[in-house]
């Protein structure tokens, strides 16, 4: 079998001006409103994120979406995952892909993740208003199901064996997955079209009810995967231990305040979090692709319960690829993948396109892993 890993990264579309965004956060709001407004927090704080070579663009250029494939191919990256926003038929920030899809540029690699959370105004740290709800039933998923067909019939879908690959960003979200699943299935059958479908697994969620539930393959979603929680508490405690943690000087261990705060804090080292994942055992009870994410900080997003990685750098991103390529056998030919969360969030502080401060250097550190 060969060890050829297919490299997929998650694509935000978020990059031009919508009606909803509008009237929610004002005319012109864009991705960018969010990145330019960011400011350090703290000494030596990486903020604000601002792009280098392609700009503050506009993604309804089509120029613009032809840059990035060409960057992402130039540097080993093998297709984009778009997040898909899908509300009882309505689409929210379609454009981008829908260009693509209609006028086969550029030719690249895609698949989709329905992105099935409710879109709520919580993105300024607080505010929990639902702005579009996500409502589930039977004519939806059909309805839902039979708008996909078209594109999943695209020669640039990504497959496995002619599967179309589609991913859910919280099935757990959706009732009755099972039967939701069931029903996909046989409604595709019709068109002659066989699924695959992955789950983004985060968190506490695990993959015991995964076959059972109709999925064929889970995603490992970073850096909020079921790692992050293991590696919270061993990070705690090691450093409540050594006296290196930034609470520990503000507040004495003893007092609940001092516990309170310790527990609450949502700054980690990045280089810390590479290094424990490196030690931990393979995962083969089900099939689990791999995730790696560049860095993180989603602090010019949230003005509250921010989560941010401190000292990320190129060079410990390369030792993750590394690790996470040398340590993943693909299930099959196909069965391949290796997700990199992601292309452009860049209101995440987590994206490989470039930015003023690292340039190409996470685009080369990726590529020299994988040629590694």
């Amino acid at each position: 079998m060969s060890k050829k890993i297919r490299s997929i990264a998650i694509y935000l579309p978020q990059f031009y001006p919508i009606k909803i965004n509008d009237e929610c956060w004002g005319k012109g709001f864009t991705e960018w409103t969010n990145v330019t407004k960011a400011k350090p927090l703290f000494k030596d704080h990486y903020q604000p994120h601002l792009p280098a070579d392609l700009g503050f663009y506009d993604l309804r250029v089509p120029e613009v979406r032809q840059e990035q494939v060409d960057l992402a191919k130039q540097y080993g990256i093998d297709g984009f995952c778009y997040y898909h926003y899908w509300f009882t038929g309505q689409r929210v920030l379609e454009r981008p892909f829908e260009e693509v899809f209609k006028s086969g540029k550029p030719d690249f690699p895609f698949m989709l993740c329905w992105a099935n959370e409710n879109w709520a105004k919580v993105w300024d740290g607080g505010d929990q208003t639902v702005m579009c709800e996500q409502h589930y039933s039977r004519e939806d998923h059909i309805n839902h199901i039979n708008y996909l067909k078209p594109i999943f019939k695209d020669e640039r879908y990504i497959k496995i064996d002619g599967r179309p690959v589609f991913s859910i960003y919280r099935s757990q979200n959706i009732p009755d997955i099972e039967e939701t699943i069931k029903l996909w299935r046989t409604e595709l059958a019709k068109d002659g079209i066989d699924i695959y479908i992955n789950r983004f697994e985060s968190y506490s969620e695990g993959g015991e009810n995964l076959v059972k539930d109709g999925f064929d393959a889970a995603v490992r979603f970073e850096p909020f995967s079921t790692r992050k929680p293991k590696f919270t508490k061993f990070w705690l405690k090691d450093t409540m231990k050594n006296k290196l943690n930034p609470w520990y000087i503000k507040y004495k261990l003893s007092s609940a305040e001092g516990r309170k705060k310790m527990f609450s804090l949502r700054r980690l080292d990045y280089g810390a979090y590479v290094d424990f994942i490196k030690t931990l055992p393979k995962e083969n009870n089900y099939k689990l692709y791999p995730g790696v994410t560049p860095m993180w900080d989603n602090s010019a997003r949230k003005q509250k319960d921010y989560f941010m990685f401190t000292n990320s750098t190129p060079e410990k991103f390369k030792e993750w690829v590394e690790h996470e390529i040398e340590n993943f056998e693909p299930y099959s030919e196909e069965e391949n993948f290796l997700f990199i969360n992601a292309w452009n969030e860049w209101a995440e502080g987590n994206h490989m396109e470039p930015c003023q401060k690292w340039g190409h250097s996470y685009l080369k550190a990726f590529k020299d892993a994988v040629k590694k």
